[in-house]
């Protein structure tokens, strides 16, 4: 065996290279693989039917999964639904034959029955109706002893069956007999409820909610009443401290005024001896303690008396003047008379 490795022969580039037109015919694709213009619409429209078929196959498979199923009977259990390929009927509904009926004072929403929003709204207006009625007459006996305090159900009934909000409907419609069961519920829930030894249901307003309908002048007079130790002495010593400020503003009053008034009394008494006692004077020396009283005082001062009593004792405490009656037009009268020092 010879072990002399064998040589590869060499590929001649010199060849490959010279025939560049061989290669391109080996990379390039067939004429044939893409559509000719002649073709391309129809390839298009091809394409659009495909697209619309699809489409509508996948919205016929969407609506088969979403339709809505029947509703089983009311009288089938979940198992049972679950067997029949059905909706389980919904509270407040009874189904038959796959069909949804809602119960009176509920309307259909979807696969639900719903609270009818107009029977609750009339059942409200119903029960506040009764609420304001039974409270306004327990706050009347609370405050003037007039009212009642506990309504028989009966009476109650008959209170609706008269009211504007029914008066438009028969005894016998559903929406009359819901509307006032309704309205019965929400008022037992609200107001407080007993029997009476006849065994008839009664109501009455609740104490805390019956203080909201008691009148101003109501709640006053028993908050007074509640608090009358407590607020008998405080009035008294406000009045008490009232009283005392009253005398304090009335005796310094009294002295700042009689004061001022007093020595206007002794300019005018000294004026008036100063003017007799010059030559040819006429006029006397001396002064009607009136009718200098009436021409010192304001029309209010005068019917204080004791302000113009003040001023009488700081003069006749004065010895620079004389007091002493005298007739004047043939009436007597206390005149004062300035003496001077």
């Amino acid at each position: 065996m010879s072990l002399t490795p064998k040589r590869r022969p060499k590929r001649d580039l010199s060849s490959s290279s010279s025939h560049p037109s061989t290669i391109s015919s080996k990379i390039e694709p067939p004429h044939n693989l893409f559509p000719s213009k002649q073709e391309f619409p129809r390839l298009i429209a091809v394409l659009a039917i495909a697209s619309s078929v699809a489409l509508t196959c996948k919205f016929v498979a969407n609506y088969i999964d979403h339709s809505p199923k029947p509703f089983c009977d009311t009288n089938l259990d979940s198992s049972d639904s679950l067997s029949n390929s059905c909706e389980p009927c919904p509270r407040n509904g009874e189904c038959n034959q796959g069909k949804l009926e809602c119960a009176r004072g509920y309307r259909k929403h979807r696969n639900t029955c719903i609270e009818d929003g107009d029977v609750y709204e009339r059942a409200k207006k119903l029960m506040e109706g009764v609420e304001n009625h039974l409270c306004e007459s327990y706050a009347d006996f609370l405050c003037y002893g007039t009212g009642i305090i506990w309504v028989q159900e009966d009476d109650i009934l008959n209170d609706l069956d008269g009211h504007q909000l029914l008066e438009n409907y028969s005894s016998d419609n559903p929406v009359y007999v819901y509307t006032k069961m309704k309205a019965m519920e929400t008022i037992s829930e609200v107001l407080e409820t007993r029997t009476n030894p006849n065994g008839k249901k009664e109501f009455k307003c609740p104490d805390l909610l019956v203080e909201h309908y008691k009148p101003f002048t109501c709640q006053l007079r028993q908050w007074i009443s509640e608090h009358a130790l407590v607020i008998v002495p405080v009035c008294a010593l406000v009045v008490g401290f009232a009283f005392l400020v009253w005398k304090i503003r009335r005796r310094w009053y009294l002295s700042t005024r009689g004061e001022e008034l007093y020595h206007q009394v002794c300019d005018i008494l000294e004026e008036r001896a100063l003017m007799s006692k010059r030559v040819n004077a006429e006029c006397e020396p001396w002064v009607v303690a009136s009718r200098l009283r009436d021409h010192l005082l304001s029309p209010k001062e005068r019917k204080d008396f004791v302000l113009w009593k003040k001023v009488e004792d700081l003069v006749q405490e004065d010895s620079r003047v004389d007091r002493y009656p005298k007739l004047v037009k043939g009436e007597s009268k206390v005149v004062w008379e300035w003496q001077g020092m």
